[in-house]
């Protein structure tokens, strides 16, 4: 078996990326930027597209779930933010349906439900297919509340 080595040059571009654009803020934080996410939100939906990197495949060369599972992640927070204000998780359930191995991915984080000081919440993950490949549910402690604008 002959070793696999991860793209040198794309891995040091996406980190130069991430260093010099990144900001503590939604959307513009390190990880955002070093996946290279694209965000889109509707009042019910937070939809992230990317493509995935090599570097941040697994040993299989599909796309690690621990990637997945903070990419779903990262849906439902900004959504819960955009909606209510900062939370953070309580708990996360993910489950792997289809390996991605390359092409546009996309990501929707949904509020399932949403109290005074806890919300329910869920994402999909799809391949360039438009395959489901992952679902994820979690439940959220909200931390700040948003105010009118």
């Amino acid at each position: 078996m002959s070793e696999k080595k991860i793209n040198l040059e794309e891995a040091r571009k996406a980190f130069e990326v991430a260093v010099t654009e990144h900001s503590q803020e939604f959307e513009l934080f390190f990880l955002s930027k070093l996946y290279g996410l694209s965000y889109s939100y509707t009042d019910k939906t937070c939809e992230i597209t990317f493509e995935p990197k090599g570097f941040s495949f697994n040993p299989q060369g599909s796309l690690h779930g621990g990637v997945i599972t903070t990419i779903m992640d990262i849906s439902m927070g900004h959504l819960l933010k955009k909606n209510q204000g900062a939370g953070v998780t309580l708990e996360i359930k993910v489950q792997f349906i289809k390996s991605i191995k390359n092409g546009k991915c996309k990501c929707i984080g949904k509020i399932l439900k949403m109290g005074r000081s806890v919300a329910f919440m869920a994402s999909e993950l799809f391949d360039q297919d438009g395959e489901l490949c992952a679902v994820a549910s979690s439940t959220w402690k909200i931390i700040e509340y948003k105010t009118g604008d």
